[in-house]
């Protein structure tokens, strides 16, 4: 209401001085007087709003209009409202500044990708880490720049649970660690870590375990020679001399496995040991490890066999029987007398074959199901010596699993037994 009063009294004023002359003077005059007023002041309404289309044209860069009457009230408020946006601005790019730093900071390559792989942003370590140029190839699919097959594979996935390690980068010998997360609406995070001088201390580790291994088996088997020739000896009389090569005789045949064991896993770890790929008969495989399991097991356990499939693999034989023979013999070790051990082999609808292995054993606590695959990890350190483990056979299967990019499935409870199961994917079953 104040507006409208404000706006109306300047033409209602003039009205009355009209109706004052036409009084006075005569009608003619009085309508030309406010006839010439309004014209004046259209006209002035239009300087204005010729003034504010101008400014409105470039407002970044020319100042709010002077005016008078309601026009003032008008640019006036359009003057805070551009001050308050500027300030608004400011702080915002002094937000996003502060963001770039602490990005740029992060020990991590950070790259924005919208939800068609279509780069937004990227941290200088991200520059450094793919080669790209935070100016040149924003909106640019990083595919198009990062063209390693395994990366491209990556980022088409749904889920990314597990990180890629990608080696062979446009920065030569650089190792990366790279994680995708997802956020917001269809967008991701790629997140990059070099991580090339801890693969280096990695080598080192495997080789120098090799090596050692290596260094070891010669004098292991010379002992284990001597050890056997001594206890053949006809007259050897002394109990305790006698007790004394057996069990120097086990823990040198013991070592003789743990050196194998180690020599495996050395060879399973090196990236350069390619996986050497057959087709993998794997019923006749079975059947092969069903005998063995009988002869570990002589007669204390029930082991059964079932295969409901045919479907073969592409694989390697070699590998896959050192991973599926290292499960049968922990069932067979970890099952007490008279207990059942089920061999399992099938194809699933979804066309992803499975082989597993199902005991009535002691079982495994769930907190220790996710370290199984470790190294030397025993849930039982001494029930692990004397069924002779060495510690080593989960971590073997592990590697023969990723090798063939597989899965391994654990469902254990304590005391009621479990069920350790390897999947396939489909691009690996034939039919």
């Amino acid at each position: 209401m104040d507006f409208w009063q404000r706006a109306s009294f300047f033409p209602v004023m003039m009205l009355v001085l009209a109706l004052a002359l036409w009084a006075i003077f005569n009608a003619l005059t009085g309508a030309v007087f406010f006839s010439v007023v309004i014209l004046l002041r259209y006209l002035g309404h239009l300087r204005q709003l010729a003034a504010l289309e101008r400014w409105a044209m470039h407002p970044e860069t020319t100042p709010v209009p002077d005016a008078s009457g309601l026009w003032d009230e008008v640019f006036s408020r359009l003057n805070k409202m551009m001050r308050k946006q500027r300030e608004d601005q400011e702080h915002h790019r002094a937000a996003l500044h502060q963001i770039e730093q602490a990005t740029s900071a992060l020990p991590e390559g950070v790259v924005i990708l919208d939800e068609a792989g279509h780069i937004e942003w990227c941290n200088p370590l991200a520059e450094m880490h793919f080669g790209l140029d935070s100016k040149r190839d924003v909106g640019q699919q990083i595919t198009y720049l990062a063209r390693q097959p395994e990366f491209v594979q990556y980022l088409a996935r749904d889920v990314f649970n597990d990180p890629l390690i990608l080696r062979g980068t446009r920065q030569g010998e650089l190792v990366l660690s790279i994680k995708v997360v997802s956020y917001g609406e269809n967008k991701k995070l790629l997140i990059s870590r070099d991580i090339t001088h801890f693969e280096r201390i990695e080598t080192m580790r495997r080789d120098f375990v090799a090596n050692v291994s290596h260094e070891l088996r010669t004098p292991l088997t010379v002992v284990n020679g001597f050890v056997e020739t001594l206890q053949d000896m006809p007259k050897l009389e002394n109990d305790m001399a006698r007790r004394a090569l057996q069990l120097m005789g086990e823990q040198t045949r013991r070592m003789e496995t743990l050196v194998d064991d180690l020599l495996t896993l050395s060879r399973l770890e090196n990236s350069q040991n390619l996986l050497v790929e057959e087709e993998v008969d794997v019923p006749a495989l079975l059947e092969s490890l069903h005998r063995d399991g009988l002869a570990l097991s002589a007669g204390q356990h029930k082991i059964r066999l079932e295969i409901a499939s045919s479907a073969r693999l592409q694989g390697n034989t070699a590998e896959l029987r050192s991973a599926f023979g290292n499960l049968v013999s922990n069932a067979v070790r970890y099952t007490p007398k008279d207990g059942e051990i089920v061999m399992h082999w099938e194809v699933q609808p979804d066309g992803r074959a499975v082989f597993s292995v199902k005991d009535s054993g002691i079982g495994i606590a769930p907190e220790h199901i996710p370290r199984l695959t470790e190294r030397f990890y025993r849930v039982d350190r001494s029930r692990s010596r004397e069924t002779g483990g060495t510690g080593l056979g989960l971590a073997i299967v592990k590697h023969i699993v990723n090798r063939h990019q597989a899965q391994l499935h654990v469902v254990s409870q304590e005391g009621e037994g479990s069920t350790f199961g390897i999947i396939f994917p489909l691009q690996r079953v034939l039919a």
